[in-house]
């Protein structure tokens, strides 16, 4: 049965998909920008701001289904451009920690103003013990 998971705690899709869904013990999170759910408007800038917003994001999605980074096994990235690879795994690094979620950087293809976006693929079973 597919569970369909929303938090006030992320941005509200602006079309037809859910924050994420979840089948059994797997949780796929819709692609999350730098959006602040406060405040409506992007975290800041640059790549790094936005990848920490855009993490945040995640998480709060990934608690509402009962996960964590804990459970991630792969995080797809969508960046502007190459020259912000560097923000993004500082980002990364201060905001994750090991083992990394296994990660794929597409560059390019964003609307005006987002640097980055990302998606998570989580799976419950076997990650606690």
């Amino acid at each position: 049965m597919k569970t369909h998971i929303e938090t006030a705690h992320a941005p509200r899709p602006v079309g037809p998909y859910s924050q994420a869904v979840r089948i059994g013990d797997t949780i796929q999170v819709a692609g999350q920008v730098g959006i602040d759910p406060e405040t409506g408007s992007l975290a800041g800038a640059t790549a790094y701001e936005q990848t920490v917003q855009a993490l945040c994001n995640i998480r709060a999605i990934l608690r509402e289904a009962g996960a964590d980074f804990d459970d991630v096994l792969m995080l797809r990235v969508y960046l502007q451009a190459p020259e912000e690879f560097g923000e993004l795994n500082r980002a990364f690094e201060e905001n994750l920690s090991a083992p990394y979620p296994a990660r794929t950087t597409l560059f390019g293809g964003l609307p005006t103003g987002l640097l980055v976006e990302i998606d998570a693929l989580a799976i419950l079973s076997g990650t606690r013990e």
